[in-house]
Protein backbone atom coordinates (compact mmCIF):
# COMPACT_ATOMS: atom_id res chain seq x y z
CA UNK A 1 0.00 0.00 0.00
CA UNK A 2 1.46 3.62 -0.85
CA UNK A 3 2.16 5.77 2.09
CA UNK A 4 2.81 9.41 1.66
CA UNK A 5 4.90 11.45 4.56
CA UNK A 6 3.61 15.41 4.22
CA UNK A 7 6.24 17.22 6.00
CA UNK A 8 5.29 20.96 6.81
CA UNK A 9 8.56 23.16 5.88
CA UNK A 10 7.53 26.57 5.06
CA UNK A 11 8.21 28.13 8.27
CA UNK A 12 10.84 31.26 8.36
CA UNK A 13 12.13 30.44 11.85
CA UNK A 14 11.51 33.53 13.23
CA UNK A 15 12.27 32.52 16.96
CA UNK A 16 15.14 30.28 15.33
CA UNK A 17 16.48 33.15 13.70
CA UNK A 18 16.67 31.42 10.77
CA UNK A 19 15.83 28.15 8.28
CA UNK A 20 16.23 25.70 10.48
CA UNK A 21 14.68 23.26 8.56
CA UNK A 22 17.95 23.20 6.46
CA UNK A 23 20.16 23.38 9.81
CA UNK A 24 22.69 20.73 9.41
CA UNK A 25 22.83 18.87 12.65
CA UNK A 26 24.17 15.22 11.95
CA UNK A 27 27.74 14.16 11.68
CA UNK A 28 27.67 14.08 7.86
CA UNK A 29 25.72 17.16 7.61
CA UNK A 30 22.26 15.57 7.61
CA UNK A 31 18.89 17.98 8.95
CA UNK A 32 16.36 16.61 11.21
CA UNK A 33 14.00 16.16 8.02
CA UNK A 34 17.02 13.42 6.82
CA UNK A 35 16.38 11.17 9.86
CA UNK A 36 12.35 11.79 9.40
CA UNK A 37 12.54 10.85 5.79
CA UNK A 38 15.06 7.81 6.66
CA UNK A 39 12.70 6.36 9.61
CA UNK A 40 9.49 7.14 7.40
CA UNK A 41 10.93 4.80 4.38
CA UNK A 42 12.20 2.28 6.86
CA UNK A 43 8.18 2.10 8.45
CA UNK A 44 7.29 2.08 4.62
CA UNK A 45 6.32 5.21 3.28
CA UNK A 46 6.97 5.42 -0.44
CA UNK A 47 6.24 9.17 -0.85
CA UNK A 48 6.88 12.51 0.43
CA UNK A 49 5.84 15.86 0.09
CA UNK A 50 7.34 18.83 1.46
CA UNK A 51 5.43 21.99 2.23
CA UNK A 52 8.00 24.92 1.29
CA UNK A 53 7.65 28.56 0.18
CA UNK A 54 8.87 29.48 -3.76
CA UNK A 55 11.68 32.15 -1.90
CA UNK A 56 13.44 29.16 -0.79
CA UNK A 57 12.69 26.75 -3.34
CA UNK A 58 16.11 26.59 -4.94
CA UNK A 59 17.99 26.31 -1.86
CA UNK A 60 15.92 23.71 -0.58
CA UNK A 61 16.79 21.54 -4.00
CA UNK A 62 20.07 21.86 -3.77
CA UNK A 63 20.30 21.38 -0.14
CA UNK A 64 17.82 18.54 0.65
CA UNK A 65 16.00 17.49 -2.51
CA UNK A 66 18.62 16.13 -4.70
CA UNK A 67 19.82 13.79 -2.38
CA UNK A 68 16.47 12.49 -2.00
CA UNK A 69 15.57 12.32 -5.64
CA UNK A 70 16.92 8.55 -6.36
CA UNK A 71 15.44 6.94 -2.97
CA UNK A 72 12.24 8.06 -2.67
CA UNK A 73 9.37 9.67 -4.53
CA UNK A 74 9.62 13.58 -3.41
CA UNK A 75 7.03 16.03 -4.47
CA UNK A 76 6.84 20.07 -3.51
CA UNK A 77 3.90 22.43 -2.54
CA UNK A 78 3.86 25.71 -2.06
CA UNK A 79 2.57 27.38 0.99
CA UNK A 80 2.00 31.01 0.13
CA UNK A 81 -0.57 33.74 1.31
CA UNK A 82 -2.44 34.16 -1.80
CA UNK A 83 -2.83 30.07 -2.19
CA UNK A 84 -6.65 30.11 -1.29
CA UNK A 85 -10.14 27.98 -1.99
CA UNK A 86 -11.13 31.24 -3.68
CA UNK A 87 -9.99 35.14 -4.00
CA UNK A 88 -9.69 36.52 -0.85
CA UNK A 89 -8.61 40.27 0.02
CA UNK A 90 -6.63 40.01 3.41
CA UNK A 91 -4.35 43.06 4.88
CA UNK A 92 -1.42 43.73 3.00
CA UNK A 93 0.13 43.64 5.91
CA UNK A 94 0.61 40.30 6.42
CA UNK A 95 4.26 38.53 6.15
CA UNK A 96 3.61 34.73 6.86
CA UNK A 97 0.96 32.23 5.91
CA UNK A 98 -2.05 30.77 7.65
CA UNK A 99 -0.56 28.22 9.47
CA UNK A 100 -0.51 24.51 9.64
CA UNK A 101 -4.23 23.76 8.63
CA UNK A 102 -3.43 25.90 5.33
CA UNK A 103 -0.03 24.01 4.64
CA UNK A 104 -1.87 20.75 4.93
CA UNK A 105 -4.28 21.90 2.19
CA UNK A 106 -1.94 23.25 -0.31
CA UNK A 107 -0.58 19.81 -0.83
CA UNK A 108 -4.12 18.25 -1.87
CA UNK A 109 -3.24 17.84 -5.35
CA UNK A 110 -0.11 15.98 -4.55
CA UNK A 111 -1.62 13.00 -2.25
CA UNK A 112 -4.08 10.60 -3.13
CA UNK A 113 -3.62 7.72 -0.45
CA UNK A 114 -3.31 7.55 3.48
CA UNK A 115 -0.48 9.99 4.98
CA UNK A 116 0.79 11.34 7.65
CA UNK A 117 1.65 14.87 8.39
CA UNK A 118 5.11 15.89 10.32
CA UNK A 119 6.59 19.33 11.35
CA UNK A 120 10.29 19.60 9.45
CA UNK A 121 12.07 20.49 12.82
CA UNK A 122 11.02 17.74 15.09
CA UNK A 123 13.06 14.43 15.43
CA UNK A 124 9.83 11.98 16.60
CA UNK A 125 12.16 8.49 16.47
CA UNK A 126 11.72 5.44 14.26
CA UNK A 127 8.93 3.76 16.79
CA UNK A 128 6.52 6.63 15.92
CA UNK A 129 6.86 6.24 12.12
CA UNK A 130 6.47 2.62 12.39
CA UNK A 131 3.44 2.82 14.88
CA UNK A 132 1.44 5.19 12.21
CA UNK A 133 2.69 3.25 9.22
CA UNK A 134 0.63 0.39 10.81
CA UNK A 135 -2.39 2.32 11.75
CA UNK A 136 -2.69 4.29 8.31
CA UNK A 137 -2.98 0.77 6.23
CA UNK A 138 -4.64 -1.25 8.84
CA UNK A 139 -7.39 1.43 9.88
CA UNK A 140 -7.46 4.94 8.04
CA UNK A 141 -7.17 3.21 4.76
CA UNK A 142 -10.57 0.96 5.01
CA UNK A 143 -12.65 4.37 7.06
CA UNK A 144 -13.15 7.56 6.04
CA UNK A 145 -13.43 10.00 9.04
CA UNK A 146 -10.68 8.17 11.23
CA UNK A 147 -7.39 9.39 12.00
CA UNK A 148 -5.23 9.42 14.26
CA UNK A 149 -2.45 10.97 16.44
CA UNK A 150 0.98 10.33 17.46
CA UNK A 151 0.85 11.45 21.50
CA UNK A 152 3.69 12.50 23.99
CA UNK A 153 4.20 13.41 27.19
CA UNK A 154 4.30 17.02 27.68
CA UNK A 155 7.60 16.78 29.64
CA UNK A 156 9.46 15.23 27.11
CA UNK A 157 8.58 18.03 24.76
CA UNK A 158 9.67 21.05 26.22
CA UNK A 159 12.67 23.78 25.36
CA UNK A 160 14.92 24.51 28.29
CA UNK A 161 15.62 27.91 26.45
CA UNK A 162 11.73 29.32 26.32
CA UNK A 163 8.65 28.69 25.60
CA UNK A 164 7.10 26.56 23.52
CA UNK A 165 3.20 25.93 21.86
CA UNK A 166 1.71 22.61 22.92
CA UNK A 167 -1.58 20.88 21.91
CA UNK A 168 -3.06 19.73 24.88
CA UNK A 169 -5.17 16.62 24.68
CA UNK A 170 -7.67 14.76 26.22
CA UNK A 171 -8.17 10.94 25.68
CA UNK A 172 -10.76 8.93 26.72
CA UNK A 173 -10.74 5.52 28.38
CA UNK A 174 -11.00 3.88 24.25
CA UNK A 175 -8.14 5.60 23.36
CA UNK A 176 -9.48 8.40 20.76
CA UNK A 177 -9.11 11.51 21.35
CA UNK A 178 -12.14 13.96 23.12
CA UNK A 179 -10.54 17.02 23.23
CA UNK A 180 -7.22 19.14 21.94
CA UNK A 181 -6.90 22.72 22.95
CA UNK A 182 -3.56 24.70 21.82
CA UNK A 183 -1.50 26.46 23.88
CA UNK A 184 1.17 28.87 22.85
CA UNK A 185 3.18 29.66 25.80
CA UNK A 186 4.22 26.55 27.77
CA UNK A 187 7.40 26.62 29.79
CA UNK A 188 9.04 24.95 32.91
CA UNK A 189 9.81 27.49 35.88
CA UNK A 190 12.62 27.67 37.77
CA UNK A 191 10.78 25.74 40.48
CA UNK A 192 10.17 22.79 38.88
CA UNK A 193 6.48 23.80 37.28
CA UNK A 194 5.18 22.98 33.84
CA UNK A 195 2.54 26.32 33.34
CA UNK A 196 1.17 27.43 30.52
CA UNK A 197 0.51 31.45 30.35
CA UNK A 198 -2.81 33.03 28.61
CA UNK A 199 -3.37 36.46 29.01
CA UNK A 200 -0.79 37.07 31.91
CA UNK A 201 -2.26 34.01 33.62
CA UNK A 202 -0.25 31.18 34.62
CA UNK A 203 -2.24 28.01 34.53
CA UNK A 204 0.18 24.59 35.86
CA UNK A 205 0.21 21.84 33.84
CA UNK A 206 0.81 17.95 34.66
CA UNK A 207 4.05 16.48 33.48
CA UNK A 208 2.25 14.16 31.98
CA UNK A 209 -0.22 15.58 29.67
CA UNK A 210 -0.84 13.89 26.37
CA UNK A 211 -0.23 16.22 23.81
CA UNK A 212 0.26 16.53 20.19
CA UNK A 213 3.86 17.00 18.18
CA UNK A 214 1.85 17.45 15.32
CA UNK A 215 2.41 14.46 14.15
CA UNK A 216 -1.25 12.79 12.69
CA UNK A 217 -2.33 10.36 10.41
CA UNK A 218 -5.18 10.89 7.62
CA UNK A 219 -7.11 9.95 5.07
CA UNK A 220 -7.89 12.49 1.89
CA UNK A 221 -11.35 12.73 3.22
CA UNK A 222 -10.08 15.44 5.25
CA UNK A 223 -9.18 18.09 2.02
CA UNK A 224 -12.31 18.85 1.59
CA UNK A 225 -13.11 18.93 5.19
CA UNK A 226 -10.27 21.45 5.72
CA UNK A 227 -11.48 23.60 2.91
CA UNK A 228 -14.74 24.15 4.15
CA UNK A 229 -13.48 25.49 7.52
CA UNK A 230 -10.67 27.67 5.87
CA UNK A 231 -12.79 29.62 3.86
CA UNK A 232 -14.88 30.44 7.00
CA UNK A 233 -11.49 31.18 8.65
CA UNK A 234 -10.81 33.53 6.15
CA UNK A 235 -14.05 35.35 6.35
CA UNK A 236 -13.41 36.12 9.78
CA UNK A 237 -9.44 36.87 10.22
CA UNK A 238 -8.63 38.49 6.63
CA UNK A 239 -7.30 41.34 8.35
CA UNK A 240 -5.70 39.67 11.63
CA UNK A 241 -2.29 39.90 11.32
CA UNK A 242 -1.20 37.53 13.68
CA UNK A 243 -4.39 34.75 13.04
CA UNK A 244 -3.45 30.80 12.24
CA UNK A 245 -5.53 27.98 11.01
CA UNK A 246 -4.33 25.49 13.31
CA UNK A 247 -4.66 21.77 12.29
CA UNK A 248 -5.04 21.03 15.84
CA UNK A 249 -8.27 22.93 16.49
CA UNK A 250 -9.75 21.80 12.88
CA UNK A 251 -9.50 18.98 14.51
CA UNK A 252 -10.82 19.49 17.84
CA UNK A 253 -14.02 21.08 16.38
CA UNK A 254 -14.22 17.94 14.12
CA UNK A 255 -13.81 15.50 17.13
CA UNK A 256 -16.54 17.61 19.14
CA UNK A 257 -19.30 17.89 16.26
CA UNK A 258 -18.75 13.70 15.84
CA UNK A 259 -17.58 14.20 12.18
CA UNK A 260 -14.44 11.95 12.97
CA UNK A 261 -12.69 9.99 15.25
CA UNK A 262 -8.88 10.37 15.88
CA UNK A 263 -6.94 7.52 17.65
CA UNK A 264 -4.45 8.60 20.20
CA UNK A 265 -1.43 6.61 19.19
CA UNK A 266 1.32 6.43 22.95
CA UNK A 267 4.54 6.93 21.86
CA UNK A 268 7.65 6.29 23.56
CA UNK A 269 9.95 7.22 21.25
CA UNK A 270 12.90 10.15 21.27
CA UNK A 271 11.31 13.30 20.89
CA UNK A 272 13.40 16.64 20.50
CA UNK A 273 13.52 19.51 17.97
CA UNK A 274 14.59 23.26 17.39
CA UNK A 275 12.54 26.08 18.65
CA UNK A 276 15.22 28.35 19.46
CA UNK A 277 19.30 28.43 18.39
CA UNK A 278 19.89 27.47 21.75
CA UNK A 279 18.40 23.76 21.47
CA UNK A 280 20.95 22.94 18.30
CA UNK A 281 23.77 22.01 20.36
CA UNK A 282 21.05 19.43 22.70
CA UNK A 283 19.81 18.28 19.12
CA UNK A 284 23.12 17.56 17.57
CA UNK A 285 24.38 15.60 20.97
CA UNK A 286 21.25 13.81 20.92
CA UNK A 287 21.54 12.64 17.54
CA UNK A 288 25.65 11.93 17.99
CA UNK A 289 24.42 9.33 20.74
CA UNK A 290 22.19 7.78 18.23
CA UNK A 291 24.59 6.90 16.20
CA UNK A 292 27.19 6.36 18.67
CA UNK A 293 24.90 3.80 19.77
CA UNK A 294 24.38 2.01 16.32
CA UNK A 295 20.54 3.52 15.64
CA UNK A 296 21.95 4.80 12.72
CA UNK A 297 25.04 5.53 10.37
CA UNK A 298 27.10 7.92 10.57
CA UNK A 299 26.09 8.96 6.56
CA UNK A 300 22.77 8.26 6.47
CA UNK A 301 22.21 7.95 2.55
CA UNK A 302 25.79 6.92 1.90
Amino acid sequence: MNLTLLVLAAGKGSRYGGMKQLDRVGPSGETIMDYSVYDAMKAGFNKVVFVIRHSFEQEFREVFVDRLKDKIQVELAFQEMDNLPMEIHYSPEREKPWGTGHAIWVARHHINEPFAVINADDFYGYSAYETMARYLKNSISKSQGLYAMAGYFLVNTLSEHGQVARGICKVGDNGFLEKVKEHNAIRRLEDGRIVSEENEKLTTLNSDEIVSMNFWGFGTDLFAQLEEKLLFFMKVNANDLKAEFFIPKVVDELVSKGKVKVRVLPCDASWFGVTYREDKEKVMESIRAMVDSGAYPDNLWA
